[in-house]
């Protein structure tokens, strides 16, 4: 990426005693690398100036451009992400101001797979004005990472956790995630294929945005319980394939009294587990059963709102 949104990424392997400043370039013909030799325990510190370390191109078929870590061995990552953006001058600063800020930042999306992240717990995404995509596929395909950042922000943007931990493999908990103002797209995908993830967020918001879950938690196979839906009132795809696949899921908790059919609830329990518990709110009205509603074999119990 040019001039216009990064100019510059400078490195510190000394604990920032000293630091090494690679200036950046336009009309690059290709990739800006930089490399660094790491031994065990080493540490490496990053800063950059710039206005975002990826984007999503509108303009050039929807594609997605992005700088991203590498490594060859496996890491953790610490501290906040802004000084990516801010450089020394990110304390206090929790507004995102470009789309796609952060896309990919973890992923190799030249698809050699070879980011091993392993810890990203203490990674500050501290951020709580988001903006379109600006966490997209973050962490994507990272096979190695175990434990997730905290997300803080309570008020979403289009499309902004969009397959953010998609394919994390070894990933067994999910971060709390506090929002309760959604957006269209903001959860699509965030979970899909976390194969060891035991148990789902607590998902708070009660008015749901276009496909705000839509592929959740996509063929999540050691996923038993979902979390409760409390929202009374379903958007257009909001839920679709949110659970297809959790072959291990055998209870939800949804408040829905909208009629789930394919506007809604698209394959939204496709090959559950073939027996379980769904509770449904009393005021609720509809019978529908199968991969679109209640899946088929289960239990219904009733609750109030």
């Amino acid at each position: 990426m040019g001039t216009d949104m990064i100019t510059s990424i400078s490195y510190s392997s000394d604990n920032g005693e000293t630091w090494t400043t690679t200036a950046n370039q336009n009309n690059k013909t290709e990739h800006l690398v930089i490399d660094v030799n790491v031994n065990e325990g080493d540490k490496v510190l990053w800063k950059g100036t710039a206005t975002q370390t990826g984007y999503y191109d509108d303009d050039d078929y929807g594609d997605y451009v992005g700088s991203f870590f590498s490594s060859d061995c496996e890491f953790d990552a610490k501290g906040n992400v802004m000084s990516l953006l801010y450089g020394d001058n990110f304390k206090g600063q929790t507004t995102i101001e470009e789309n796609g800020a952060f896309c990919f930042l973890f992923y190799d999306y030249d698809e050699e797979k070879t980011c091993k992240l392993v810890n990203a717990k203490n990674l500050s995404l501290s951020a709580t004005t988001l903006t379109n995509y600006c966490y997209r596929s973050m962490f994507n395909g990272c096979t190695s990472l175990t434990t997730a950042p905290n997300l803080p922000a309570t008020t979403l943007a289009e499309s902004c956790y969009n397959y953010m931990f998609n394919g994390c493999t070894s990933l067994t908990t999910a971060p709390n995630l506090p929002a309760t103002t959604l957006a269209n797209s903001c959860y699509s995908g965030m979970f899909g294929g976390c194969i060891s993830l035991v148990t789902a967020p607590n998902l708070p918001a009660t008015t749901l945005a276009n496909n705000c879950y839509s592929s959740m938690f996509n063929y999540c196979t050691s996923l038993v319980t979902a979390p409760n839906l409390p929202a009374t009132t379903l958007a257009n795809d909001c839920y679709n394939f949110m659970f297809g696949g959790c072959s291990s899921l055998n209870y939800i908790k949804a408040m829905f009294t909208t009629t789930p059919s394919s506007s809604y609830t698209i394959n939204w329990v496709y090959g559950v587990a073939a027996s379980g518990t769904f509770v449904k709110n009393s005021a609720a009205t509809w019978t529908t059963t199968g991969v679109n509603g209640v899946p088929s074999g289960w239990t219904v119990e009733t609750a109030n709102e």
